[in-house]
């Protein structure tokens, strides 16, 4: 891969979600395959889990083998399958010990977090692959629009009214 000035500094994912979610929003995903070919999508849509007091987050629990990588410092990927057949892409943010992570729901022309996976054919080897040194997939700048509405996260209704109602749904305006 080509080094590339564009490319996200390792830093920017070491912030709190709430800080760094509004300006990952309208990023390009960059993801390189097998054959050498690359694509670049524009991310539309996201949503914010914070922390083990979050209800709606895998953390709320505590530490377990499923989300250790949550545990990590920011700029790796938490990877895992749900109902037994779609890859579920978050980003891990935050410092160490600090389990935050920004659900990719969608990119340009790819609604939804299953058919994200699908589509840029992630799985669970992308689980814990950092973004600052990973040769496959990357966050690049970006000098377009990114202008954003909130709205609630999606499919969280056993956390509970208040963490379900939190506005942490991010969709890039068209």
């Amino acid at each position: 891969m080509p080094t590339n000035k564009n490319r996200i500094d390792c830093n920017f994912f070491q912030n709190d979600v709430l800080e760094l979610a509004p300006k990952l929003i309208g990023k390009y995903l960059c993801r390189a395959f097998e054959d050498g070919s690359i694509i670049k999508k524009r991310i539309t849509e996201i949503e914010i889990y914070r922390g083990e007091e979050d209800l709606a987050c895998h953390a709320s629990k505590g530490r377990t083998s499923r989300n250790e990588v949550m545990y990590q410092k920011g700029g790796v990927l938490y990877i895992y399958l749900i109902y037994g057949m779609h890859w579920m892409f978050n980003f891990v943010t935050g410092k160490i010990n600090d389990p935050q992570a920004i659900l990719l729901r969608g990119i340009d022309d790819i609604i939804g977090p299953g058919r994200v996976t699908k589509n840029l054919k992630i799985d669970k080897s992308f689980n814990g692959e950092d973004l600052c040194n990973s040769k496959r997939i990357w966050i690049e700048n970006n000098d377009l629009n990114t202008e954003y509405t909130t709205d609630v996260r999606v499919g969280i209704d056993y956390a509970g009214d208040y963490w379900k109602n939190k506005l942490w749904r991010l969709i890039l305006k068209s």
